[in-house]
């Protein structure tokens, strides 16, 4: 059944109001960036004369260029392990499930729900006696066992969209539970696990408490380079807005040009 008119208008106008809430703060951030400290703290305004300094200070004060490729490695990497646990695990919890097993995948998920700043302190300690403060392998442990939980219940939605009959015929052929993985079961599972390991790069891009706890120099990532922003004497906001402009800029359009793969993935499997 069609909708009439009034309605598709009506969503039309509802969608573009939503996505329009959320671009006005990037937006902002974006302008304010261009524009003078006295400017940016006042009225916004459209109407102003652009300038760089804002974004030759930053570079000039901060090491951005380090900072980002800290972002990077710490997101590939933090994805990477992620992965190379959490595909294991979605393989074995869907193909091989047991009676306890909606039982651990709802434990695991519980785990994102437990404040980070509780257990600060024990993880400060843990990091310091193992020498592992301000190092890249350190904030990869982290991030991967931080987007563990996530990836694990997507992996596992993904194989279970997988007809068992494949993988019974590649067992009846002689195929290992290795082959089985690598041959057929990520091949088929790809988009799927493309779409996973986007998000995974996201949330270890964005992510900010432990960056902030655990490094200080040599392994901060753009996080840590936005924070450096705030000093005692106060916030500049024009300074603050384009270190946080460039921060953004990568992983924005990082996602707008595989918006397209990230939703096939997350979709995958959901028509039969």
């Amino acid at each position: 059944m069609t909708p009439s008119l009034p309605r598709r208008l009506a969503t039309t106008i509802l969608g573009w109001a939503i996505a329009l809430t959320f671009f006005l703060p990037i937006g902002w951030m974006v302008l304010a960036s261009f524009k003078t400290e006295v400017d940016a703290i006042a009225a916004p305004s459209l109407f102003f004369s652009p300038t760089l300094e804002n974004y030759v200070a930053v570079h000039e004060r901060a090491p951005y260029v380090h900072a980002a490729a800290n972002s990077v490695y710490l997101s590939l990497g933090g994805t990477a392990l992620a992965l190379l646990l959490g595909i294991p695990a979605a393989y074995r919890l869907a193909f091989f499930p047991t009676r306890h097993t909606r039982t651990l995948l709802v434990w695991m998920i519980s785990t994102r729900m437990l404040p980070a700043a509780g257990v600060l302190v024990p993880m400060y300690l843990l990091f310091n006696w193992t020498r592992l403060l301000d190092t890249h392998a350190g904030l990869i442990g982290m991030y991967a066992l931080m987007n563990l939980p996530i990836l694990i219940w997507l992996l596992y939605s993904f194989f279970r969209d997988i007809p068992t009959d494949i993988l019974d015929a590649a067992r009846i052929d002689g195929a290992s539970a290795r082959e089985e993985l690598r041959h057929i079961l990520l091949p088929l599972a790809l988009p799927g696990v493309a779409s996973a390991s986007l998000l995974s790069i996201v949330l270890c891009w964005n992510e900010a408490f432990w960056s902030l706890n655990l490094t200080t120099t040599d392994a901060a990532p753009l996080t840590t380079f936005i924070a450096s922003f705030s000093a005692p004497e106060g916030l500049f906001w024009a300074k603050l807005s384009a270190a946080s402009t460039l921060a953004i800029a990568p992983i924005l359009v990082i996602g707008w040009l595989s918006q397209r793969h990230l939703v096939r993935g997350l979709t995958f499997g959901a028509v039969k």
